[in-house]
């Protein structure tokens, strides 16, 4: 494995803790810390000329964010969070009666909700297709068009938040298209993951920035194709209301804090100066071995998954551990361990969900491995 320089020191992260989920909420960079308090106190030095200043600086920040994904800024709106992203995109598409929304057993839980508020809604079927942890790309693709069927629309994970399974956003795409149903794509983490995530064509793509980017939370994009711009509104009415171009429609949503939007490329610029992309692949090898030096102290193994993302691994749980207490383990292990995992569940099978980033090393999954075993014993 490439030697890997752990950087704690670009973040203000407790030391005396293992920081080992950054997937669920990210952590933010002591620069654009900075940045972040710097914009909120100029804000209150004068909130009449911020807010003449905001939109001109919401547009600096968006154009930014936009090339970032390598995207058209002309399709590109922030919004709070993917979350947001998948409602507005459902708000926009025409769902008709007795038509099926599709998604699949992987999705995140928020976005099933939003899918069953919308069948509702519009007396629409959900249907969950059953995609098996280890299924390969041609096994997802004919699983998912199996269900197509009067489909209203399919909704798709780009990473799976609960398997950190990758999945075949451009070949959904094709066979999608090919059938006259419209795409939303939850991407929410996929920015700095997966290098140009909304490329493949997807009526509806959406990602945060606060996850891998590590931008201040509440800063997500969401991308439209060009076809669903015009129809595609906040889902706040507000005074951009009748703006004739998508992103500024989303831009400006009253007295909205605006500074996480506005300081997000600041932690752009810290993953550049990391050089990113070589070291998510050394990211990516260091937790392989730290994935498995934890699942041999368990007794159990690393979850086959075809595709995993780069910097999420899923370690199998024993089977004497009860997942409905999930929440008291996390909690116990926190306070005992002073170390900060997840846990998910699929398909009957419990797993931690270990993460990585640039403040991580090898060593921080070797203490976990000798610390856990004895925390999760009955």
């Amino acid at each position: 494995m490439t030697l890997l320089t752990p950087r704690p020191d670009l973040w203000t992260l407790d030391p005396e803790v293992l920081h080992l989920n950054h997937g669920s909420y990210g952590a933010v960079p002591r620069r654009t810390q900075d940045r972040l308090a710097a914009l909120r106190a100029e804000t209150e030095v004068n909130p009449m000329a911020w807010f003449r200043s905001v939109a001109g600086q919401l547009t600096t920040s968006r154009l930014e964010l936009a090339s970032y994904l390598r995207t058209d800024p002309a399709g590109f709106a922030l919004v709070p969070n993917a979350s947001a992203g998948v409602t507005a995109a459902l708000a926009t598409l025409p769902i008709r009666a007795g038509s099926r929304i599709v998604l699949t057993n992987h999705a995140y839980g928020a976005v099933r909700y939003a899918a069953e508020r919308f069948g509702r809604t519009h007396q629409a079927e959900v249907v969950v297709v059953d995609v098996p942890l280890e299924a390969d790309d041609e096994t997802v693709v004919s699983l998912i068009a199996a269900e197509l069927k009067d489909a209203a629309v399919l909704i798709v994970d780009h990473i799976s938040s609960g398997t950190a399974a990758v999945f075949p956003i451009a070949a959904l795409v094709e066979v999608c298209h090919d059938r006259g149903v419209p795409v939303v794509v939850d991407g929410a983490h996929a920015p700095a993951l997966i290098d140009a995530p909304a490329a493949d064509g997807a009526d509806f793509w959406t990602g945060n920035f606060h996850k891998w980017p590590a931008s201040p939370r509440a800063t997500a994009g969401l991308v439209v194709a060009e076809q669903w711009r015009s129809a595609t509104v906040p889902l706040i009415v507000s005074w951009s209301e009748y703006d004739e171009r998508l992103p500024e429609r989303f831009d400006m949503q009253g007295t909205y804090d605006y500074t996480p939007w506005i300081a997000a490329p600041e932690s752009l610029r810290v993953l550049a100066e990391l050089d990113w992309p070589v070291r998510r692949a050394q990211l990516s090898a260091m937790l392989d071995e730290g994935a498995k030096l934890v699942a041999k102290a368990l007794g159990t193994g690393v979850a086959e998954v075809a595709h995993p993302a780069p910097t999420m691994r899923l370690v199998e749980l024993p089977s004497t551990v009860d997942l409905s207490a999930g929440e008291a383990i996390k909690e116990r292990v926190s306070r005992d361990l002073k170390a900060e995992i997840t846990l998910t569940g699929f398909d009957g099978r419990g797993f931690i969900r270990l993460s990585a980033h640039a403040y991580n090393s090898l060593q921080d999954y070797q203490k976990l491995s000798e610390l856990l075993p004895a925390a999760l014993t009955p």
